[in-house]
């Protein structure tokens, strides 16, 4: 496949200029460092810093939600690898505004390692750091190993409660509280059409057949549940529902928040005509949706496919959901 870039070793580099280039006036690198993006909206002495950490490839997912109302900081590593502890370390030092900094990322192996010395490093500045991992993809273990769940599109919903109750002048404890009653209301579960191609290794990361879908497939091309014959967008979205309320039941009367998430290669209308199934689905049920989140949030490169996250509501997170925020690539406007 082709792709327009300059070459694989500067890739990185190379989006990250991009943004600064285009959002310069919403976020800036730490002292010149490619790898890590901190918000350049000014924030309430005293506000808990929220920061996360992840491989690239993914974006909107991880810096496109750094600024006002989500996340303080972010670090990158390259493509599908998660970044250096000592980056995360700086990362956090300069969002650290004397209240602590939650650590907020997706439950993988890489990435818990280096946050866990990262953490561990800043202990030495004296500054607080607590720690939760997103679990959304209900397809990657069974619920009796929730714990083992891999985090996926569920974490901009995260990124977006965290923000804005950092916002609300809660302390670090309250932050993390408030945190983990979210990720407990949040399921998500995609489907491939199509891999994708990391730069440096040139090649697809998997196979599928023209006539084929892989369900419940990771963002970095990890093995789905199982491989179909294409369905139709109603059948997907049955499928993604279905096992999404196994999981998380739903009753007349709930609120929740849905996002349909691009993978990277799914043209806004055929999301839209998922949505379109999800909508009536729940509808159907007496379960009312509040701000639909329909576009790429947390692509896999080039991946065709989608994902769908439900997002169970109480009277908190709504507000919390519904709070201002606004970074180069996400705005609440649409509540």
């Amino acid at each position: 496949m082709k792709k327009m870039i300059n070459s694989a070793d500067s890739f990185v580099q190379d989006t990250m200029e991009g943004i600064i280039y285009a959002y310069g006036d919403k976020v800036k690198l730490l002292n010149g460092d490619f790898r890590v993006l901190l918000s350049d909206y000014p924030a309430k002495a005293g506000k808990v810093g929220i920061v996360t950490a992840g491989g690239s490839g993914h974006l909107p997912v991880f810096l496109g939600y750094v600024g006002s109302g989500m996340l303080d900081g972010c670090t990158v590593g390259d493509v599908f690898a998660s970044p250096a502890a000592d980056k995360m370390a700086d990362m956090i030092r300069a969002c650290d505004r004397g209240s602590g900094v939650l650590c907020l990322y997706g439950n993988y192996n890489g990435d818990k390692f280096n946050f866990r010395m990262a953490c561990e490093e800043v202990e030495f500045d004296d500054i607080e750091t607590e720690t939760v991992l997103v679990r959304d993809d209900v397809a990657s273990s069974p619920k009796e190993n929730a714990d083992k769940r891999r985090g996926v599109a569920g974490m901009v919903y995260a990124f977006k409660i965290a923000g804005a109750a950092a916002d609300k002048m809660m302390s670090l404890k309250e932050v993390a509280a408030v945190m983990a009653k979210a990720l407990d209301n949040i399921r998500s579960m995609g489907v491939a059409l199509s891999p994708c191609i990391v730069p440096k290794a040139g090649k697809p990361t998997f196979s599928i057949a023209e006539d084929e879908i892989e369900v419940g497939m990771g963002i970095h091309g990890e093995a789905g549940i199982e491989v179909r014959k294409m369905m139709t967008a109603d059948e997907i979205a049955e499928t993604l529902v279905t096992t999404i309320l196994k999981d998380m039941p739903l009753a007349s009367g709930d609120e929740v928040s849905v996002m349909v998430n691009g993978l990277g290669s799914t043209p806004m209308e055929e999301q839209l005509i998922v949505y379109r199934k999800v909508y009536q689905i729940l509808a159907d049920m007496g379960v009312k949706i509040v701000m639909p989140h329909i576009g790429e949030y947390a692509t896999s490169m080039e991946m065709a496919g989608l994902s769908v996250t439900i997002f169970k509501l109480d009277g908190e997170l709504k507000e919390l959901l519904q709070a201002p925020a606004q970074t180069p690539f996400y705005t609440n406007a649409n509540k």
